[in-house]
């Protein structure tokens, strides 16, 4: 049934044009474990944000020559996490064993657990131990961790360190720095290039908003959405002078079209050199330094770094916690393989392929450690120490969290494009909130 569905079309894994790391392929022929001696085709949905589908696809082809009775077939996600968990819940409504692995945002942790494998009941403690606790806590829900941690997110703020050098300013630390900033650098280069603007985000009306609406909130002590004691925590001073802020930047150092843009959209214009600040996630580090398809380098490559959010004041600022894992669905007619193939992905030779592919921040200490990810990926370095993240409320929301995130997002978004002004925005959230079962604040 689902397997006819148009949006999913499973791909048989080629090169992909990625080089095999070497000491990669040998370490998998050496020690891997297939999981089963028996011909097994995986299914496995993973992204395909940027680079991501073609560096997945490269792994799953190393992995089927270390284990050739594999056969993974790769399908890719929807770019949006909106509808990529609508997608899922397709799936898990009718306990399809289509899909075997799924690529799972560290958001959904207690949406999904009900239908994917332990891992504390599959994977040795020896393996765990190779993680931050903090990331495997973070999948873990009633004692069950259902996905194990592949690459880690939070996000970040790009800038260009030629433009800010041209126009004699600082790293903005505090958002009206960052505006200042942005205004000025775009007043200047307007001049020449009237496609310029200040500053570019995830501003489209779906899950990359909460995350990015929720850093400007938690910076500007205005709360985490939901509280861990499940007490509403939107409507609030804070929370009404950031959103109604922002709102006034659309337009003015915020294009219009912001409004609609998703992560490649804000890198898109970030990458042709139109935008003096972006707020993303690591991933788009490694691709502003890469040549195209033709060979050509893109025109900010050498010209940018990344440093932490700013906040209402400086120091405040904060970043929401993002990352996948990778779960076995316990629908799947393969589990002791897919749960081998995980294990396999997630391992650190693994890891650190996909990091310095990638750029994704590492879950493991390990990979920062590596020295290819430190001359491929010298950015992460910064990061591996930082402790400023601001986690999504989807283990308290379990599975209202799509709901929760859905409400969140809209309102922000009304404020955004001036539909309403955020204490109304917020109030009427606040209300929706209580609505779906969560505690009103006492006033």
């Amino acid at each position: 049934m689902l397997k006819r569905l148009a949006f999913l079309v499973l791909i048989a894994v080629v090169a992909a044009g990625m080089a095999p790391h070497s000491s990669l392929k040998a370490q998998a022929q050496a020690t891997v474990n297939c999981g089963t001696d028996q011909n097994v085709t995986l299914n496995f949905i993973a992204g395909q944000v940027g680079s991501e589908h073609d560096v997945v696809v490269a792994l799953a082809k190393m992995y089927m020559e270390a284990c050739p009775n594999i056969t993974v077939n790769v399908a890719e996600r929807p770019t949006s996490t909106t509808d990529t968990i609508a997608q899922y819940q397709q799936f898990f409504q009718a306990q399809s064993a289509d899909m075997d692995v799924f690529q799972v945002d560290v958001g959904w942790t207690g949406q999904v657990a009900e239908h994917f494998v332990d891992f504390n009941e599959t994977v040795s403690k020896d393996f765990l131990s190779e993680f931050y606790p903090s990331v495997l806590t973070a999948y873990t829900i009633q004692g069950r961790l259902v996905a194990m941690p592949w690459f880690g997110g939070a996000g970040m703020l790009y800038y260009r360190t030629d433009l800010l050098q041209k126009y004699g300013l600082d790293v903005p630390k505090t958002w009206d720095d960052l505006y200042a900033a942005a205004k000025k650098i775009q007043d200047g280069e307007r001049a020449s290039n009237p496609d310029f603007w200040g500053f570019v985000f995830q501003g489209a009306a779906y899950e990359g908003l909460t995350c990015d609406a929720l850093e400007w909130q938690a910076s500007s002590d205005g709360g985490i959405i939901l509280k861990d004691d499940g007490t509403i925590d939107v409507n609030n001073p804070g929370a009404i002078a950031i959103f109604d802020k922002i709102a006034k930047w659309v337009g003015d150092v915020v294009p219009p079209a912001a409004l609609n843009f998703q992560e490649e959209d804000a890198r898109a214009v970030w990458q042709a050199g139109n935008a003096a600040f972006m707020r993303n996630w690591g991933y788009a580090y490694g691709l502003g330094q890469t040549p195209d398809a033709n060979g050509n380098d893109p025109v900010i490559k050498d010209k940018f770094a990344v440093t932490q959010l700013p906040g209402m004041e400086a120091g405040k600022g904060t970043a929401t916690l993002g990352g996948w894992g990778l779960g076995v669905s316990k629908y799947s007619k393969n589990v002791p393989a897919a749960v081998a193939f995980v294990q396999w992905l997630t391992s650190t030779p693994q890891l650190i392929y996909y990091t310095v592919q990638r750029g994704e921040q590492p879950v493991a200490p390990a990979v920062y450690d590596d020295a290819e990810v430190q001359a491929k990926q010298p950015f992460l370095v910064k990061f591996k120490d930082v402790t400023n993240f601001t986690a999504r409320p989807s283990l308290v929301a379990g599975d209202k969290y799509s709901q929760v995130s859905e409400d969140y997002y809209t309102a922000v978004h009304d404020v955004l494009a001036g539909n309403k002004d955020a204490a109304t925005a917020m109030s009427d959230l606040e209300l929706q909130l209580a609505d779906l079962g969560f505690t009103l604040p006492s006033k």
